[in-house]
C-alpha cells in the first residue's frame, strides 16, 4: 500500500512539474503590469496611469503600418482611443457617487520592460474614502496586474495590487496606517516571488538534488532528512543574504546595472543551476551558486520597487516589507517542496523524470529567456 501511495505521489509530482514547465510564459520575469498613481488633495483626485504600449497595441492596435515597431506619431494619433479605452475600465466612487474622470495629456516613459504611455487624468471628487474598480486588460490577460500607489494630502502612501480576483478595493484617503503600508509591501514581495517564474525555477533547480547524494557520478537517495534540510537551509540562506544586499543597494541608488544585463544574467543562472543537476559541477557548493547569482536576482527584485515609484519617506519600510514578503513566499515554496521530495527521493520517477528530464526542460525554457533578453528578440510570441 505504501509503495502504491508513493508511486501515485511521484506520478502526480511529475505531471504537475511538466504542466507547470510547459505553461510558463516565454517572457516570464516581467508579466503584464500597469502602474496607477492617485494623488488626493483639496481640489480632488489627480491620476497618472502608466500602461505598457505593447499591451495597448494588442488591445486596440497602435501599429498602423504593421511593421512591428511603434513610432511617436502612431501613439500620438491614438491618444483619444487610449484614454477612452483605459478610463472606461477604471471607476472611482466616493460613497455611492461616481467620480467622473477627465483625461489630460499623455506622455511616453521607459520602464524596466519597455515603453509605456503615461495618461494623466483628474476628478473633482473630494472624499475621505474611495472605492476603486479596476478592469484593464482582465478580459485579455488573466495574469495582468494593476499596481496602485495612493498618495494622500499628507504625502502618506498606500499601495495595492489589482487582479481579476481583487478588481475592486476600498481605501481611506484621509489617513494611512503604517502597519497597513508594511503589510502591503509584504504582499508585494510574496506575490512577486510567486509570479517570478525565473526566480522559482532557479531556486527549485538548486533544491532538486538536496534529497539526493552523488555517488560514482550518479544520484542516489539521501539517507537523512536532517542532511537534506541543512543543505536546503544553506541554499536558501545564501540566496536570501545575496539578494537582500543588492536589493538594498539598488533601491537606495547606490549601485545599478542595465536591465537587459540583469535579466539575461538571471536567465543564465537558471540554465547553470539546472545544468548542474545533469552534469554536477558544484557538488557540495550549490549554496555558493545561490549566493553569487542571488546578487543578480536582487537587482531584479529592485526593479519592482523602482517601477512602483516609491517616495523616499517610505523606502526603508518598503525595503524591509518587500524583502520579508519575498522570504515568506520563498519559504512557502521550500516547505511544500522538501517533505514531498524527501518522501519520493528513492523513486526512479524523482531521480530520472523530475531531476533529469525536469532539469532538461528548465534549461530549454531558460535558454529561450536568455536569447530573448540578451539579444532583445522574440522567439515565442
Amino acid at each position: 500500500m505504501m509503495h502504491c501511495t508513493i508511486h501515485h505521489l511521484a506520478r502526480s509530482l511529475v505531471l504537475a512539474l511538466l504542466f507547470s514547465l510547459f505553461s510558463l510564459p516565454a517572457h516570464a520575469h516581467k508579466p503584464s503590469d500597469s502602474y496607477l498613481t492617485l494623488r488626493a488633495d483639496q481640489t480632488g483626485i489627480h491620476g497618472q496611469w502608466d500602461i505598457a504600449l505593447r499591451d495597448l497595441d494588442f488591445a486596440i492596435g497602435l501599429d498602423e503600418d504593421g511593421n512591428g515597431e511603434l513610432t511617436w506619431d502612431e501613439v500620438r494619433s491614438k491618444h483619444a482611443d487610449i484614454a477612452a479605452y483605459a478610463l472606461a475600465r477604471l471607476k472611482i466612487t466616493a460613497g455611492e457617487l461616481p467620480c467622473p474622470l477627465t483625461a489630460g495629456q499623455q506622455l511616453i516613459d521607459q520602464h524596466s520592460d519597455g515603453a509605456y504611455t503615461v495618461l494623466m487624468f483628474d476628478s473633482t471628487c473630494n472624499a475621505e474614502k474611495i472605492k476603486v474598480q479596476y478592469q484593464l486588460f482582465f478580459d485579455l490577460d488573466t495574469q495582468h496586474k494593476g499596481l496602485l500607489r495612493l498618495v494622500n494630502r499628507k504625502d502618506a502612501t498606500t499601495t495595492a495590487i489589482f487582479s481579476p480576483e481583487q478588481a475592486s478595493q476600498e481605501f481611506v484617503v484621509a489617513d494611512v496606517n503604517k502597519w497597513q503600508q508594511f503589510s502591503d509591501y509584504i504582499f508585494h514581495g510574496i506575490w512577486h516571488i510567486w509570479i517570478g517564474f525565473d526566480h522559482i525555477l532557479f531556486l527549485l533547480s538548486l533544491l532538486l538534488p538536496a534529497v539526493l547524494m552523488l555517488k560514482a557520478g550518479k544520484w542516489e537517495a539521501a539517507s537523512s532528512f536532517k542532511a537534506a534540510a541543512i543543505d536546503v537551509l544553506k541554499i536558501v540562506t545564501a540566496f536570501t543574504l545575496a539578494h537582500s544586499i543588492t536589493l538594498t543597494l539598488a533601491a537606495l541608488n547606490v549601485l545599478a546595472l542595465p536591465t537587459r544585463l540583469v535579466e539575461s544574467a538571471i536567465a543564465a543562472s537558471v540554465i547553470l543551476a539546472a545544468l548542474n543537476n545533469l552534469r554536477p559541477l558544484f557538488q557540495g557548493k550549490r549554496w555558493l551558486v545561490a549566493f553569487i547569482f542571488g546578487l543578480i536576482h536582487g537587482f531584479g527584485f529592485a526593479s519592482v520597487l523602482a517601477d512602483l515609484g516609491l517616495p523616499q519617506s517610505t523606502l526603508v519600510l518598503a525595503l524591509v516589507g518587500f524583502n520579508l514578503g519575498v522570504e515568506i513566499g520563498q519559504l512557502a515554496i521550500v516547505a511544500g517542496f522538501l517533505p514531498l521530495a524527501y518522501l519520493l527521493r528513492r523513486h526512479w520517477l524523482y531521480q530520472r523524470a523530475i531531476v533529469q528530464v525536469g532539469s532538461g526542460l528548465v534549461i530549454i525554457i531558460a535558454l529561450v529567456w536568455f536569447i530573448e533578453r540578451a539579444f532583445n528578440m522574440r522567439i515565442i510570441s
